[in-house]
C-alpha cells in the first residue's frame, strides 16, 4: 500500500454530542465490556469443557464467542481510555490497524451467521445425513473460510481507504476509526471510491443476509411438518434464537453502511448496539438459555463455589 499522507495521528472526537457524559459512558461501556467478555468466556468454558457439546452447532457457537470477545476489543479500549480523560489521540498505524480488524472481525461474524444459518438448516432439513454433511473436515473447513473470506474483504476496505492522501484535517468525528468518517478527512476525490466502498460494504451483508433468509424459509417449512408438538417447539425455540441474533448483528450494519445520509450521532448509537451491546446479548440469546450450556457450566463452577477455605 503506498503511503502518500503526511498525517502522522488522528484525533478522535468521541461520541457526536456527548460532551459532559464522559464519566457516566465511561462507566456504562465498561460494564457493557466486562459483561460481554465474562459471558463468552463462560460459554467457551462451557463448550470446551464439556465431550456432549462437541458439535457442529457448539463448534461455531465457540468461534462466535471469540469473535465476540475480540470485536468490541478493536474500538472499546481506546474509546475507555479517552473517556476516562486521555488523550483522543491515535496514531495513522493505530487507525489503519483499528479500522481493519473492525471490518475483518466483523466480515468473519457476517459468515459466520451464513454458516451457522447453513448447520441448521442441515440439522432440520436433512437430519438424516446431518453427521456426513457436517463432518468434522467440512465444519473445519467452513470455520476457516469465514475468517479467511473476511480477511480477503477487510483488506481491500482497508488498502481503498488508505490509498487515500491524509494530509490536512485530522479530527475524527467518531469514537474509532471506521470508513466513512476517515475518507472525509482525504485531501482527494473520494466520491468513486465511496461508491465502490458502499457496493462492498453493503453488498457482503446483503447477500449473507439473503443466504440466511433462504435457509430459515426451508427451516420454517420443514419445523411445521414436524408432527410432534414438543419437537415443534424445541425447533422453533433454537431457531428463533438464532435469528434474534442475526437480525440484532444484521439490521445495525444495513443502517449505518446503506443509508445515503449519515447522521453521525446516530450512527455512533446504532454501531455501539453492534459494537457492545450484540456481543454481550450473544451468550443469552444463543446459549445460557440452553439446558446443555447451563449444565455444563454448572458442573464446571460448582466445585469452586465448595473450595475448602484456608485461613
Amino acid at each position: 500500500m503506498k503511503n502518500l499522507s503526511v498525517v502522522t495521528q488522528f484525533i478522535l472526537l468521541g461520541i457526536p454530542h456527548t460532551e459532559g457524559l464522559e464519566t457516566m459512558l465511561f462507566v456504562l461501556f465498561l460494564s457493557f465490556y466486562i459483561f460481554t467478555l465474562v459471558g463468552n468466556l463462560l460459554i467457551l468454558l462451557a463448550i470446551v469443557s464439556s465431550s456432549r457439546l462437541h458439535t457442529p452447532m457448539y463448534f461455531f457457537l465457540c468461534q462466535l464467542s471469540v469473535c465476540d470477545i475480540f470485536f468490541p476489543s478493536v474500538s472499546s479500549p481506546k474509546m475507555l481510555f479517552y473517556l476516562s480523560g486521555n488523550t483522543p489521540a491515535i496514531s495513522y498505524a493505530g487507525c489503519v490497524s483499528q479500522l481493519f480488524f473492525y471490518h475483518f472481525l466483523g466480515g468473519t461474524e457476517c459468515f459466520l451467521y451464513t454458516v451457522m444459518a447453513y448447520d441448521r438448516f442441515v440439522a432440520i432439513c436433512h437430519p438424516l445425513r446431518y453427521s456426513v454433511i457436517m463432518s468434522h473436515r467440512v465444519c473445519t473447513f467452513l470455520a476457516m473460510g469465514t475468517a479467511v473470506f473476511g480477511c480477503i474483504h477487510s483488506t481491500f476496505l482497508t488498502t481503498l481507504t488508505f490509498q487515500l492522501p491524509y494530509c490536512g484535517p485530522k479530527d475524527v468525528n467518531y469514537y474509532f476509526c471506521d470508513i466513512p468518517v476517515v475518507m472525509k478527512l482525504a485531501c482527494a476525490d473520494t466520491s468513486t471510491l465511496e461508491m465502490v466502498g458502499f457496493i462492498s460494504v453493503g453488498l457482503m451483508p446483503l447477500s449473507c443476509f439473503f443466504f440466511i433468509l433462504t435457509s430459515y424459509s426451508c427451516i420454517v417449512r420443514s419445523i411445521l411438518q414436524i408432527r410432534s408438538t414438543e419437537g415443534r417447539h424445541r425447533a422453533f425455540s433454537t431457531c428463533s434464537a438464532h435469528f434474534t441474533a442475526i437480525l440484532l448483528f444484521y439490521m445495525p450494519v444495513i443502517f449505518i453502511y446503506l443509508r445515503p445520509t449519515p447522521s453521525p450521532w446516530l450512527d455512533a448509537t446504532v454501531q455501539i448496539l453492534n459494537n457492545l451491546v450484540t456481543p454481550m446479548l450473544n451468550p443469552l440469546i444463543y446459549s445460557l438459555r440452553n439446558k446443555e450450556v447451563k449444565s455444563s457450566l454448572w458442573t464446571v463452577l460448582h466445585p469452586l463455589c465448595f473450595l475448602p477455605k484456608h485461613l
